[in-house]
């Protein structure tokens, strides 16, 4: 198979970027698409010219590295599924695809296809996370969880963070991820002491990093590889509502307020 690509090119986040043409044939239709690019370029490494860069690192759809912006769509065509997942066959022959990096002010551009997600790992940081008074508490297998809550929890504990979210919706909104870290903790047991303090604190380091508000436009849960519902949305919401007219009617499921 032959293909024409449209790669973003972009030297650092002070250089201004543009789309760069090359051509790549002997493609075989099983190879995913980052292989192709390591084909690509073992090409331009061949012929003296700068590789293009871009991140990843399991390959397995497993840790949300491999964020490229695909024919228009947050790691391609397919549908719940990284870049790492999707293969040459998905096109036709002969065919032009165009790739580009996560477009957002809070994930500014490191080179070419890479760039700063670190907003991801401070919002994290700013909450997401539950004390625990060592040698006094409960054994956790032993705090009784309704099994719908934790099917809910562990849906949103998928989340991977790879910003396919961000990348995707218009206003470059960061709400189904933030969502999805608190409620994979406000779900359970362990995470309500804390629970309206990390949603205060989680969603104002989200808009302090500079993500956009969310329109309910649906394209975040539409482009996540790990089909986080919008739900959570509403749950964090719920959640943040509650802190912010300081009520304390937290309850062992995340549907209490």
């Amino acid at each position: 198979m032959k293909f024409n690509l449209k790669v973003w090119r972009q030297k650092n986040a002070n250089t201004p970027g543009k789309l760069v043409d090359y051509s790549i044939d002997n493609v075989n239709a099983d190879m995913s698409f980052l292989e192709m690019i390591d084909i690509l370029n073992d090409n331009l490494v061949r012929k003296g010219e700068e590789p293009i860069a871009f991140d990843h690192d399991c390959r397995e759809g497993i840790c949300g590295m491999c964020s490229m912006y695909i024919n228009g769509r947050a790691h391609g065509p397919h549908h719940a599924a990284t870049t790492c997942q999707l293969y040459m066959r998905t096109f036709n022959d002969g065919d032009t695809i165009y790739v580009e990096p996560w477009r957002s002010k809070a994930f500014p551009i490191i080179k070419d296809l890479v760039t700063d997600r670190n907003a991801f790992d401070r919002i994290i940081a700013s909450g997401g996370f539950v004390s625990v008074n060592t040698g006094q508490a409960q054994d956790a297998n032993n705090l009784p969880v309704n099994k719908d809550d934790a099917e809910k929890a562990m849906d949103a504990a998928a989340c991977i963070g790879c910003g396919a979210c961000v990348a995707a919706c218009p206003n470059s909104s960061a709400m189904l991820f933030v969502s999805a870290k608190i409620s994979q903790l406000a779900l359970l047991p362990q995470g309500q002491p804390e629970r309206d303090r990390r949603a205060m604190s989680m969603v104002s380091q989200m808009d302090e990093e500079g993500f956009g508000n969310c329109t309910n436009i649906g394209a975040c849960e539409a482009e996540c590889p790990k089909e986080i519902k919008l739900t959570n949305i509403a749950r964090m919401n719920r959640d943040y509502f509650a802190a912010s007219f300081g009520s304390q009617e937290t309850v062992s499921t995340g549907e209490g307020h």
